[in-house]
């Protein structure tokens, strides 16, 4: 009976033992731990560092890429400017970005002129004949051969300059009795141009001479043969033109808009299509003073020396001007690609960084002149700061996405989440990545690019109502292109691009004159430009074609069959303005 109590006592204080050890350890784990776990997931919200439009609540993979998911940072718990976009260092890497530190340097601006080799035209001579009478016999036939000074160019036979010789064997006879009449017979023929030489054989040989050859009075190229066997000419008349290349002049196309940075006397570096790796030097003798009407252009001309003739008339070159500013002062400069134009503003992102994190601001400023691959910075940036030069547009796309003002944004918006088979911001799209695609989904898009093609050419002939029918060509094929090709990251860039092109193919065929026309083609061209580079070469060559005049001197790019420049933006107006950026082969 005795060991029965204590066994119940013992039970007793065990089971108040655990009682209390439940109230004291098991309620406040209870309380605690469903808040965690709430605050958890509700709070950790998990991104890509390389696709910040990726949102989940639980960490994993990235669907795009595969790559692991990170933390997104809330910036309102860490403090700082809450207009700042964070970064991490491997965000910052995967997305190219790069920054340089604000400086002031002295401006020069670099202009990029397109030209050719030109004859100089104070070397191109016109052979004519001094005798009149029908060519005989020829000794330079054709155009291009090389001549010299005193060669004989044609044989001619000149009843006129028989009947001279006739007269001079007569005024011989009686030189003695009338000297003055046998001068004046010797004066006619070299009248003729025939030389001293050539009258002392005549008279010593006493007999007359039917055919004259016609002597070279420079040495140089035929450059153009104006004469036939058998024709007859008169005194005078040009045979041939030859022109000397030893010299040769270099006529460059300096736009409008460049005109007051080309100046007599500066240095100009040249290239040659047909002498790769090698570089030519000269410096600018003439600016023509008349602008031509048609290409918008006027000609800068450089003096060569052209040693062996390599240098030769019509072959195509590019060159460099670089021009100092009058102002003696340094002032900012930045690259262009650190500068985001939207058309009223222009924009740069300003790096802020700690030992934990790195930011950037977006920050408007005010531009000055254009040099080149830079921009003068009026206002906006201080000496010693660093600003994003390069992956911009990267940093843009993630403030947009995250509701933050942004380049289109300027106020900011509603954070972008989700997966998106809409269109893409001009920012967004500007961010190219490589991706592979079969031969099946480039046979898919090959009739785009054909009907691009077709549009671009008839914006070149300034042939609106064509333009307006490959327009409709365009969003025809675009319709009939399945999405379902495109698999992976490749099917949503596809949906991206292909979205972006209906809305401006839409706008396209809605206009009703050509200059309106020409304003959805930039950004139709922009669309193809990025899936041309994303997906790789298509079946053939297509050239990048640049012309630095579109929009206020901000430039614009198309895409061609041709090296040829034929510009679809000015058409007749301004049909050569423009180089070639870059080849897809």
């Amino acid at each position: 009976m005795k060991n029965r109590k204590t066994i119940y006592i013992a039970l007793f204080t065990l089971i108040l033992g655990l009682f209390f050890g439940w109230l004291i350890f098991g309620s406040s784990k209870e309380s605690t731990s469903p808040t965690e776990q709430h605050d958890h997931s509700e709070e950790t919200i998990w991104t890509c560092s390389m696709h910040p439009q990726i949102r989940s609540q639980e960490s994993g993979d990235c669907p795009i890429c595969g790559m692991e998911l990170i933390p997104l940072s809330d910036d309102k718990n860490e403090g700082g400017d809450p207009m700042e976009i964070k970064m991490s260092p491997t965000a910052m890497q995967l997305a190219s970005v790069q920054t340089s530190i604000v400086s002031k340097q002295k401006p020069i601006k670099e202009v990029r002129m397109n030209g050719k080799v030109k004859t100089d035209e104070r070397k191109v001579y016109s052979q004519s004949s001094h005798i009149p009478g029908r060519i005989e016999r020829l000794t330079v036939n054709f155009t291009g051969e090389s001549i010299q000074k005193g060669q004989v160019l044609a044989y001619i036979y000149s009843p006129e300059l028989v009947a001279a010789q006739e007269e001079l064997f007569e005024a011989k006879k009686i030189k003695e009795e009338q000297p003055s009449l046998y001068k004046a017979a010797k004066e006619k023929l070299q009248n003729w141009k025939l030389t001293d030489k050539q009258i002392n054989q005549i008279i010593e040989r006493e007999t007359i001479q039917e055919q004259f050859p016609i002597l070279a009075d420079v040495s140089g190229i035929v450059t153009k043969k104006n004469i036939n066997l058998g024709d007859y000419i008169k005194k005078g008349e040009s045979l041939y033109e030859i022109a000397d290349i030893s010299t040769v002049w270099v006529l460059f196309d300096v736009y409008e808009s460049d005109i007051p940075w080309v100046k007599k006397g500066d240095k100009v570096e040249f290239t040659v299509r047909s002498l790769p790796n090698e570089t030519f030097n000269g410096e600018v003798s003439f600016i023509d003073p008349v602008i031509n009407s048609k290409t918008r252009v006027a000609s800068a001309r450089v003096i060569i020396k052209n040693p062996g003739k390599r240098l030769k008339p019509d072959m195509f070159v590019r060159g460099i001007v670089k021009s100092e500013l009058e102002q003696q002062e340094k002032v900012i400069v930045v690259p262009k690609s650190a500068v985001m134009w939207t058309g009223e503003r222009s924009l740069v992102y300003v790096k802020t960084s700690s030992s934990e994190q790195v930011s950037f601001l977006m920050r408007k400023v005010t531009l000055g002149s254009s040099l080149g691959d830079s921009y003068i910075i009026k206002e906006g940036l201080e000496v010693g700061e660093e600003i994003a030069t390069n992956g911009t547009f990267s940093i843009d796309a993630a403030a947009q996405l995250a509701g933050k003002p942004s380049m289109m944004s300027p106020e900011g918006g509603k954070p972008v989440t989700g997966h998106n088979h809409g269109g893409a911001s001009h920012s967004e799209t500007m961010t190219m990545e490589e991706m592979s695609i079969g031969q099946k989904e480039k046979d898919a898009l090959s009739p785009l690019f054909e009907a691009y093609f077709k549009l671009k050419n008839n914006l070149v002939n300034d042939d609106f109502k064509a333009g307006i029918s490959s327009a409709k060509e365009m969003t025809t094929i675009l319709n009939k292109v399945d999405m379902k090709i495109f698999k992976g990251e490749a099917h949503d860039f596809w949906m991206k691009r292909s979205d972006v092109l209906s809305k401006e193919l839409k706008k396209a065929i809605s206009t009703k004159e050509i200059g309106e026309l020409r304003k959805p083609f930039e950004e139709i061209s922009n669309q193809l430009i990025m899936i041309l580079k994303s997906f790789g070469a298509m079946d053939k060559a297509i050239y990048i074609e640049h012309c630095p005049m579109v929009n206020n001197n901000n430039g614009a790019d198309w895409l061609s069959l041709e090296s040829e420049i034929k510009n679809p933006y000015y058409g007749e107006a301004m049909l050569k303005c423009g180089e070639v950026k870059q080849v897809i082969k």
